[in-house]
This record gives C-alpha cells, sequence and structure tokens, in this order.
C-alpha cells in the first residue's frame, strides 16, 4: 500500500514512467487482494482489511481530501496488529471534533454575509447555494488557522457562480456586452447606466473586490486591486465569448471551446484572491506571473473545464448537449461516441495535459517542489465548479489540481529566494 500511494505523486514525465509502472503493478495485487478478502468470512479482521484496502484504492492519499476521507479508516473501530494505531484513532477524533466546529462556525459568518448582501432577493433568477459555495473553500483551506481566508475566499466564488447564472440564463447579449465593458474599464459612471440587476452585481462585485483589496493592504502592504480587477474582467470577457456563440448559433471547435473555457471556468479569478490573501512573497515579479494565467494555472484550469464537462454531461444525461466540450469534440468528429470523446477528455485532462506544461521550473525543482514541507502547507484552492463537492473528491481529477496548485505556490516562493 505504501508504494501504491507513493506512485500517486507521478506527473508523467521524465523518470516518472516507473512510478506509473508501480502503480499499474501495486494496483494489480491489491484488487487481487481485497478480491480475496471479499470471498473469506466476515470475522471482524478480514472486515477491516478489506476497508483499509479498498479505501487505499478508491481514496489514495494524494488523489483525495485527507481530512474529508480519515473518518474511514481512523474513526472505525479498526485495531490490528499496531497498537499504537489507537493513537492515531483518537488523535483524529479530536482533529475532526475541533475542524468540525470551526467549519459550523465559518458557515454561519458566511451564510451571514450572503444574506446581508441582498443578492438572493434582489436578483431571484441567481442560485442562492452560500454553503455549497463555503464548501469549495473549506475543502480547499484546509489547515485550520486559515479560518480568514477561506471566509475571504468563498466571496468571489459566490460571485463567479452569481455572474455566471447572469451570463447563462437571464442577460441579453446588448446587456451583457455593456456589462463587460463596464467590467473592462471598471467604470463606475457607465455602471449607472446598466440594467437594475446588472447595476447591483457591479456594485457587490466593487465593494468585495475593494474590501478583500483592503485586508490584503493591511496585512500584507500590498494593495491588489487593479490585479483583481483584470482577473474579473479576463472571465466576464470569457463569458461573453460563451453567450455570443448561444446567440449566434456558432459551434466552436473543441479546442477553441477549451481555449476559452479556461478562462470562464473561474480558476484564474479564485487562485489570484489565494495569492493576495495568503500573502506569500508577493514581488513584482510574482504578481505579474499570476496576473498572465500562465501553465500552472491554465493547466489546472484545463482539468477543473474537462472534468466538470465529463460530470455535467454524464450526470444529467445531456452528453454535453449544454455546451460541452464533449459536444463540441463530437460535432467536430462525427463517427466519435460519447464515450470514445469522454475517453478523450480524461487523456486531455490527465497525461496529455501535464507532459506539455511549462511550469518555469528546472527537472529537479519540480521534482523538489512535490515534497517542499511549504508547497504541502499551500493552499489547496479549488475553483467554482458545477458539482457537488463530493463528486469532485472522488474524482481522478484532484492529483491533477492538486499538483498544479502545489507548483504555483512552490514556483513563485522559489522564484523570491524561499
Amino acid at each position: 500500500m505504501g508504494l501504491f500511494e507513493a506512485s500517486q505523486l507521478s506527473i508523467g514525465t521524465g523518470e516518472d514512467h516507473l512510478l506509473d509502472e508501480a502503480e499499474d503493478i501495486t494496483a494489480k495485487i491489491l484488487n487481487e487482494y481485497y478480491s480475496k478478502m471479499m470471498d473469506l468470512d466476515d470475522d471482524d479482521n478480514y472486515y477491516q482489511a478489506r476497508v483499509i484496502v479498498g479505501n487505499t484504492l478508491k481514496y489514495p492519499h494524494h488523489k483525495s481530501l485527507p481530512r474529508f476521507v480519515a473518518k474511514n479508516l481512523f474513526l472505525s473501530n479498526y485495531q490490528g496488529e499496531n497498537g499504537w494505531i489507537h493513537v492515531l484513532q483518537e488523535l483524529a477524533k479530536i482533529d475532526y471534533n475541533v475542524v468540525q466546529s470551526l467549519h459550523q462556525k465559518e458557515i454561519v459568518q458566511v451564510s451571514k454575509w450572503w444574506k446581508d448582501l441582498g443578492l438572493a432577493k434582489k436578483l431571484g433568477f441567481a442560485r442562492d447555494q452560500p454553503v455549497k459555495w463555503y464548501i469549495w473553500s473549506m475543502a480547499c483551506l484546509t489547515d485550520p488557522s486559515l479560518s480568514e481566508q477561506r471566509i475571504e475566499v468563498t466571496k468571489p466564488i459566490s460571485l463567479i457562480y452569481i455572474i455566471d447564472d447572469i451570463f447563462d440564463v437571464y442577460g441579453t447579449l446588448d446587456e451583457l456586452t455593456l456589462f463587460t465593458e463596464t467590467i473592462t474599464r471598471w467604470d463606475h459612471a457607465a455602471s449607472e447606466k446598466l440594467p437594475d440587476y446588472l447595476r447591483i452585481c457591479f456594485k457587490a462585485l466593487d465593494d468585495i473586490t475593494n474590501e478583500i483589496s483592503y485586508e490584503v493592504f493591511k496585512e500584507h502592504g500590498y494593495n491588489p486591486v487593479h490585479s483583481l480587477r483584470r482577473a474579473w474582467a479576463s472571465l466576464c470577457i470569457a463569458f461573453l465569448v460563451e453567450a455570443k456563440w448561444f446567440d449566434s448559433g456558432h459551434l466552436p471547435k473543441a479546442e477553441e471551446y477549451l481555449k476559452n473555457g479556461i478562462v470562464s471556468s473561474g480558476v484564474h479569478v479564485v487562485l489570484v484572491h489565494i495569492f493576495f490573501l495568503l500573502g506569500q512573497n508577493i514581488t513584482s515579479k510574482n504578481v505579474d506571473l499570476i496576473e498572465n494565467n500562465p501553465g500552472l494555472i491554465s493547466s489546472t484550469a484545463t482539468i477543473l473545464r474537462l472534468w466538470d464537462d465529463l460530470g455535467s454531461a454524464k450526470d444529467e444525461n445531456q452528453e454535453g448537449k449544454d455546451g460541452s466540450y464533449i459536444y463540441y469534440y463530437m460535432k467536430e468528429h462525427q463517427d466519435s461516441t460519447a464515450e470514445y470523446a469522454r475517453k478523450h477528455a480524461v487523456k486531455h485532462s490527465t497525461g496529455g495535459v501535464s507532459n506539455n506544461v511549462d511550469f518555469g521550473l528546472s527537472s529537479s525543482e519540480v521534482s523538489r517542489q512535490k515534497y517542499a514541507d511549504y508547497a504541502f502547507k499551500a493552499i489547496d484552492a479549488l475553483p467554482a465548479s458545477a458539482h457537488p463537492m463530493t463528486q469532485f473528491v472522488t474524482s481522478g481529477c484532484l492529483i491533477s489540481l492538486l499538483f498544479y496548485k502545489h507548483a504555483l505556490v512552490f514556483a513563485l516562493t522559489s522564484r523570491s529566494g524561499v
């Protein structure tokens, strides 16, 4: 099991093919062992062994969120041959209860903020899911000490959802064009000429951006307002491109859709906010790097966009007809089945992406970054997605998302000599 867990650190480049081979071999052995355990009597020892092996195969440590799956093992009654596991069980229970209590308090704060903001009442067509949005921050910012950051990150995540709804289900193309122009220029005077629902949204976005910028300046001595505004402008421009496609009936090529979808995923917006809220090595070089949507961010967005489309098509039984990579791929390749298109998207989102990312680091730095203490204390920032967190946790994209975000933080800090 230890070798299987270690093999999950493969990024599919260089000598990592050895880890890929190790994963294949150990997975085969563990699956055979698991099958044998299924045929044995259901006494407690065999049952617990099946649970441990099954959870390892289903939720590898580096493909899951440990706090979410700890309950599967350490909160069970398993003792095994090692007495020390009881100590870990007790520690896990204490940690679980303490962190759970903290998250409950944060949910209360987020819910109050959302209610006071009033967008749910003012924009009746938009989603009203503050707890769901908070879950993303909770799952990404796992360090208990990052309570304030979790709450703050939930705010831009919520607005990504709201603005997405405006572009997808409510606004006319002319209104959305004016809104995008207003965001791009961040023109308060122009915002007064917008329809009421867009003016309300712009004011909320402006207020939240200014509030977060002030908090970052107060804590870290840097005002990120211009960077945050540029990130929101890029997002709205990408949303507008999709709205124009829909309005005109234009069917983009799959890669054209994906290129725009990388931005419309909201990954860049969230990671820019995370970067400044963490306040680690905010330098002009690092700010320029993160503003320009480097490969580390765009690759993360590629993975999320593809897996989001995969889930939408499969879960909603729409085969991507809501405008997904799968749908456009099948339109472009008329002889392709939905299943083949899905397999293509999976391949594209794993090895096909990781093998072509310009990390801006040497191979030795890439290797070192995976094990650096700082990287694994960094934020596993998850951007907004249409799927419940439980589905995302169990999906195969999590390992790649986590790796790219670890790499991003490490790249930024290493460029500053840390």
